[in-house]
């Protein structure tokens, strides 16, 4: 059985469009929406692909119209994408990402999996990066043949006891400098992290024409072309400094993963 593993969609057609591999059964961890500025295509694909969904903090704010403040970094861009992402999403679709579960069990092949967006502890929000010691405290008593997680934007898998931890990293939005979209596959007990190249200029017009404000256009942009959150020069509307690189620590928790 051939497994295809995505997660952090975040709104960017182009880059999921990139994915182009055989599967039999698709697993989507979550963060369908925002940051990126159509979220139209990514939730029918999602819909008409993925046998399993689980909500992300992005898909549970976005829904839930959770208020989100933020000068710089990933929060400021949330911010502003939030409200971007309110004017293009349907009643349907708001009913779609709310109704996502949290977590999901489930047996493939033989094998029992547990998906969550972020950690069985917290589903939505912890921010847990490549670090088995965390992640046996985390996966406590659970036993489960795999954990896939999403959340961090940051591609690792890890074997923590019996149980193989598999972060296939954001196809939408990267944070750790290279800009390809990521995503896995596990087939046959084998766990293969991909990346690939996609149309970044496609995504960058699609932001130039969408109701962002000017300073979140033009870092989206950059985050876009480089993979990581580059602070924008002194002077333009203040959103500057701070944060500096989308994949640190300072950037974790919600509404920024």
């Amino acid at each position: 059985m051939r497994i295809l593993v995505v997660s952090d969609l975040h709104a960017n057609p182009p880059a999921l469009a990139a994915v182009r591999e055989p599967f039999d059964v698709c697993l989507c961890l979550g963060d369908l929406v925002e940051y990126g500025p159509d979220p139209g295509p990514c939730l029918a694909w999602v819909r008409s692909t993925c046998a399993v969904t689980v909500r992300g903090n992005h898909d549970h704010g976005a829904a839930q119209e959770v208020d989100v403040q933020g000068l710089t970094g990933f929060r400021y861009l949330t911010m502003a994408s939030r409200r971007a992402t309110a004017g293009r999403l349907s009643d349907a679709d708001r009913r779609f990402l709310a109704d996502l579960p949290t977590s999901h069990m489930m047996t493939l092949g033989g094998k029992k999996f547990l998906l969550v967006h972020a950690s069985p502890r917290d589903p939505l929000d912890e921010y847990v990066g490549a670090d088995p010691a965390a992640w046996a405290a985390r996966l406590g008593d659970l036993k489960v043949d795999y954990l896939l997680v999403g959340h961090t934007h940051l591609q690792f898998t890890l074997q923590v006891g019996s149980t193989t931890v598999v972060n296939p990293g954001s196809v939408g939005l990267q944070r750790d400098g290279d800009p390809r979209a990521r995503y896995a596959v596990i087939e046959d007990g084998r766990v293969e992290l991909k990346q690939v190249a996609y149309d970044v200029e496609r995504t960058v017009a699609a932001v130039a024409d969408s109701p962002l404000d000017p300073p979140a256009k033009q870092l989206l942009a950059e985050v876009y072309r480089v993979g990581r959150y580059v602070p924008l020069a002194p002077g333009l509307n203040g959103h500057v400094n701070g944060a500096v690189n989308g994949h640190v620590k300072a950037e974790a928790g919600a509404a920024t993963g």
